[in-house]
């Protein structure tokens, strides 16, 4: 089955409600650790870009730039049963170690990582990029920094 970007951000907000930031972080993270621990993209068709505030993919942003800041709704359906067995347990991983931090935080996270500071290399502090973050620096700074469950 493939798994789209909107399906990981359902099992996210199945969890509870959330900004929108926090939400783009948290899908991120299921990105970018997929590709570091699985060595496969785990969303079909995705890219994050190196925005100011932290990687975004533009579908997700899309879908929820109407709120602002606004929290998004909590979601009442469980798309659980979609996922594997391993993608659950990358998506609970993910949820353990992001998910009682805010989006503010989350951005400051990515900040301090490579696969966004090199996307935004040479760019001014408040520039715009619509410039990919590379999968394969994803994978190789995330598996540098892996230390095991």
């Amino acid at each position: 089955m493939c798994i789209t970007i909107f399906d990981v951000a359902n099992y996210f907000l199945h969890k509870e409600a959330m900004p929108h930031k926090k939400v783009q972080k948290l899908c991120y993270y299921y990105f970018a650790w997929g590709h570091a621990l699985l060595n496969r993209n785990v969303i079909e068709n995705c890219q994050f870009q190196a925005w100011v505030h932290g990687p975004v993919n533009v579908d997700l942003y899309n879908k929820y730039k109407n709120h602002g800041w606004i929290t998004i709704e909590k979601k009442d359906n469980d798309n659980s049963n979609i996922f594997t067995d391993e993608e659950i347990g990358l998506l609970e991983s993910v949820w353990c170690t992001y998910g009682d931090k805010s989006g503010n935080e989350l951005e400051m996270l990515t900040h301090d990582e490579e696969p966004w500071k090199k996307a935004r290399k040479g760019l001014p502090t408040f520039a715009r990029s619509n410039k990919n973050i590379d999968t394969r620096v994803m994978r190789k700074y995330y598996k540098s920094i892996y230390t095991g469950d």
